[in-house]
């Protein structure tokens, strides 16, 4: 099978921990063939989706990914597009999406690119109100201030639009850096961000529970390094093994059948003292730290689902679908 990866350059890719990098050299090792490319690739030609691609090896020496033929497919000739670009969301995502909607029904989208701009990463998670700790989603520095008394004096802020832990801050009561913290994060008034309360059970971890297609694929436990709030890998935290509970399972189950209905195929949640802070879709990552713990290539699992539903697809399917 021939699968696309629209995503960052290569050479932002970590291979020992990119989920991204996983996925390939699963994939690879299963006999398909990969073909790379960024947003700026994807095409529209005649109300049809297409890609000016790469032919990619990958390996897990250096170098570690080696580039082949240029090429241009269209996209519903191949079995699969993984859309893995990361944050943020900007204009050109928007865009991006807009393009691949062109490709739906065609072949397999993992995620679907309606679910992805449904789906921001902060404000999808109120979908799931009932499971998140106390939320306020606002511009105002005023209600801000009151919400982190209201919620016992400890409160995180975070942007909407990025990931990875990135400009996650701590507002506490009486600082006097908290004025000048909401100010930056909401541009004086003039971006949206998001406030929760303060869960000190990060303090021995946020989970990141990766769900395939609504079902438990595995889950780590980021743990955050000691002089920073942020578990984040990226930022530095430690990654240990974890076995969801059975309060997280309910937790899953209830969230699964909005997922699946919006096309959300590959998620990672994060959920600090059973409370879900996030539902991560454009790129989840941690599957290469959960491969390691539990002694087994779980990428793998996710490209035998891809294969899966390649095959579903029939060959009448391939007209251009009504816009």
């Amino acid at each position: 099978m021939r699968f696309v990866y629209v995503m960052d350059p290569m050479d932002r890719v970590l291979p020992d921990k990119d989920t991204t990098f996983a996925f390939l050299r699963a994939a690879q090792a299963r006999g398909h063939d990969a073909l790379h490319c960024e947003p700026r690739d994807v095409f529209v030609k005649n109300a049809d989706v297409y890609a000016r691609v790469r032919h990619l090896t990958v390996s897990d020496a250096a170098p570690h990914a080696v580039f082949g033929a240029t090429d241009e497919v269209r996209l519903a000739d191949v079995q699969a597009v993984l859309i893995r670009k990361d944050p943020p969301f900007d204009a050109a995502y928007l865009y991006l999406t807009l393009m691949l909607e062109r490709a739906r029904g065609r072949t397999v989208l993992l995620n679907d690119p309606r679910g992805l701009r449904e789906a921001n990463e902060k404000l999808y998670t109120l979908h799931f109100a009932k499971w998140m700790p106390r939320t306020l989603v606002t511009s105002n520095e005023e209600q801000i201030q009151a919400f982190v008394g209201e919620v016992g004096g400890r409160a995180v802020i975070k942007p909407l639009d990025l990931a990875g832990g990135a400009g996650v801050m701590m507002l506490t009561a009486g600082d006097k850096n908290a004025r000048g913290i909401i100010q930056l994060l909401t541009d004086e008034g003039r971006r949206l961000a998001m406030v929760q309360e303060y869960l000190p059970a990060v303090e021995q971890g946020d989970k990141r529970v990766l769900l395939l297609d609504g079902a438990v694929l595995g889950a780590i436990n980021r743990v955050p390094r000691a002089d920073d709030f942020r578990s984040n890998i990226h930022v530095g935290g430690s990654v240990e093994p974890y076995q969801v509970t059975k309060e997280e399972r309910a937790m899953i189950e209830d969230i699964a059948p909005r997922l699946k209905q919006d096309g959300l195929v590959f998620v990672g949640l994060d959920v600090i003292g059973g409370k879900l802070t996030e539902v991560n879709v454009t790129s989840p990552t941690g599957i290469q730290q959960l491969s390691q713990h539990e002694n087994r290539d779980v990428a793998a699992d996710v490209i035998q689902w891809i294969e899966r539903a390649a095959n579903d697809y029939r060959p009448q399917l391939k007209s251009i679908p009504a816009y």
